[in-house]
């Protein structure tokens, strides 16, 4: 079954995140598959404007850690000596491959519903536009331990300090609070998210193919540079925090408890990485 759906709906490419069994969680596959539909919609002469959804309950929650995380024979995290640049290889490529939102020559607008956290939230904010619903949640929690947001979109949609705020907390916050942070286009109600997204995309849909593409290019051109030289640096750095020692301390616990509970004790501050052992509030 696809990972990623894509059809065409007269002026509209429709692309859809399509685990919805496990909040349509990244795997191996699926940032590949995304492309490859942002590329069928980009070579569609009669697509004017992209819509990016996730089925189900969800818009995507981030990397599988069932996969990645306790999985002991999943290699995202290397034997030591760890080599850097296979790392960096193979989130590369799935950078870019989020990345092929922000490329594309046509704009993506991006509905969120349910949760777009951690590397779900790097695909939603490589969107040209991203809307959504109020009570949806955003964050990249894998700040506290174990990530880094290798699209480095947050300090591009943000500036410096709210950035900031967001990283080193690892908060995640409604869409209600994204939008008046700045950080996406808009919140609306959870009802209304499906009429507000059809509405801009039908009005985007109605301006020439051509139009679009150049204004897209100006705006883009103006950020890319900096854009893709953070990425680099952040790359390598989420490549790090996996191979640091709180990484593989995560990592080890992931393994003997189980992602849900090392995510738990991750993202409510109860586990010191460092020394590798619960937090004891009294001491």
């Amino acid at each position: 079954m696809a990972k990623v759906l894509y059809e065409k709906d007269g002026r509209i490419g429709r692309i859809t995140l399509n685990r919805p069994e496990v909040m349509n969680a990244i795997d191996d596959d699926l940032p590949g598959e995304l492309a490859q539909a942002v590329a069928e919609a980009d070579h569609d002469s009669e697509v004017h404007v992209m819509v990016l959804s996730g089925a189900g309950k969800a818009f995507c929650a981030g990397y599988d850690l069932a996969h990645y995380a306790q999985d002991p024979d999943n290699k995202i995290t290397q034997d030591m000596p760890w080599d850097p640049m296979q790392d960096f290889q193979f989130m590369w490529a799935n950078t870019q491959n989020f990345m092929s939102l922000f490329r594309a020559m046509k704009p993506v607008i991006c509905k969120v519903h349910g949760f777009a956290v951690a590397g779900g939230s790097d695909i939603a904010l490589c969107a040209d536009l991203t809307i959504m619903g109020e009570t949806a949640q955003i964050g990249y929690m894998p700040t506290r331990v174990w990530g880094c947001p290798t699209t480095a979109m947050w300090v591009h949609r943000l500036g410096p300090e709210k950035a900031k705020r967001m990283l080193f907390t690892g908060d995640k916050i409604s869409g209600l609070e994204a939008a008046e942070m700045g950080l996406v286009l808009k919140s609306v109600p959870d009802d209304r998210l499906d009429e507000e997204v059809e509405a801009l995309a039908a009005r985007m849909a109605s301006v020439p193919i051509n139009q679009l593409a150049m204004q897209k290019m100006v705006i883009n051109a103006a950020v890319e540079e900096q854009i893709t030289r953070t990425q680099r640096l952040a790359t390598v750095f989420d490549g790090i925090t996996r191979h640091s020692p709180e990484g593989l301390n995560f990592k080890a616990r992931s393994e003997a408890v189980g992602w849900k509970q090392a995510v738990r004790e991750r993202d409510m501050g109860t586990f010191d990485w460092t020394l590798n052992r619960p937090i004891n509030p009294e001491s």
